[in-house]
C-alpha cells in the first residue's frame, strides 16, 4: 500500500513539473530600460538569453554586460515594445512572476492573455522576458513605454538623459493622454500610444493566461526559446 501511495505521488509530481502554466492573472505595465534578467544567459534554459541593447536600444551586446539599472551598460532593447495586430489581438514581452518571487525557470516561455473586463474580447500573446521580487503571485507586467519605471527610475535616466517624471509613477501609469506620448524619445511613442488606442488605457486589467509554443513573431526579435517549457 505504501509502494503505491508513493507511485502515485511520483506520478502527480510527474505529471504537474510537466503541465503547462495556466490560470488567472493581474496585469500592470511598466518600462524601466534595465536590461531584462531573462538576459543573462545564466537565467536562461537556452542557447541565447533574450538580447539586450547598448544605449541606443538598437545595438545588441553580449550577455555578460552589466545592467545600465546597476552600474553597467546593457539596456532593453527599442523593439521589445507591444504592437497590435488589429482590433482583438497583439504582441507583446511581459516580466512575469508566478510565485511571488523571482522565476527564472520561466524565463522566455509564451502565454497567450485573455483580457477581462473592458478588453473582453482581446488577446494578447506575450513573451516573458523579465522577472523581479516586487510582482505578486501570477502577474504579468506588460512592457509599455511610459507605463512606469518600477523600482529601477534610474535606467530610463541615464540611457535618454530624460527626468525620471518623463516616465511616470514607480508603479502606474502616468502619462495623462495619448499626446503626452509624445514627451518620450521618437522610438518609444509607438509603443506608448499602443496604451492608448488597443489597450483603451485600461488600468491593470485581470486575464486569463495559457502557455504557448513561442511564435517566431517574439523569438526573432528576443532570440530566446525556454527549451525546458517548450509544449
Amino acid at each position: 500500500m505504501k509502494f503505491f501511495i508513493v507511485f502515485a505521488f511520483a506520478a502527480f509530481a510527474i505529471n504537474a513539473a510537466d503541465a503547462a502554466l495556466s490560470g488567472s492573472a493581474q496585469t500592470s505595465s511598466y518600462w524601466d530600460c534595465c536590461k531584462p534578467s531573462c538576459s543573462w544567459q545564466e537565467n536562461v534554459e537556452s542557447d541565447t538569453p533574450v538580447t539586450s541593447c547598448s544605449a541606443d536600444g538598437v545595438t545588441s551586446v553580449i550577455p555578460s554586460i552589466g545592467s545600465a539599472c546597476d552600474f553597467g551598460s546593457a539596456y532593453i532593447c527599442n523593439n521589445l515594445q507591444p504592437w497590435a495586430v488589429n482590433d482583438t489581438f497583439a504582441y507583446g514581452f511581459v516580466a512575469a512572476s508566478f510565485s511571488g518571487d523571482i522565476d527564472n525557470n520561466y524565463c522566455c516561455v509564451c502565454l497567450t492573455l485573455k483580457f477581462n473586463e473592458v478588453l473582453e474580447g482581446k488577446t494578447m500573446i506575450v513573451q516573458n522576458v523579465n522577472t523581479r521580487s516586487d510582482l505578486s503571485l501570477d502577474h504579468f507586467d506588460i512592457q509599455i513605454p511610459g507605463g512606469g519605471v518600477g523600482i529601477f527610475p534610474e535606467g530610463c535616466q541615464s540611457q535618454w538623459n530624460f527626468s525620471s517624471i518623463s516616465w511616470g509613477e514607480q508603479n502606474s501609469f502616468t502619462t495623462l493622454s495619448e499626446f503626452e506620448c509624445d514627451d518620450l524619445p521618437v522610438e518609444l511613442r509607438a509603443g506608448c500610444q499602443f496604451r492608448f488606442t488597443w489597450f483603451q488605457n485600461a488600468d491593470n486589467p485581470q486575464v486569463t493566461f495559457d502557455q504557448v509554443e513561442c511564435p517566431s513573431a517574439l523569438t526573432s526579435l528576443t532570440n530566446c526559446v525556454n527549451n525546458n517549457f517548450e509544449l
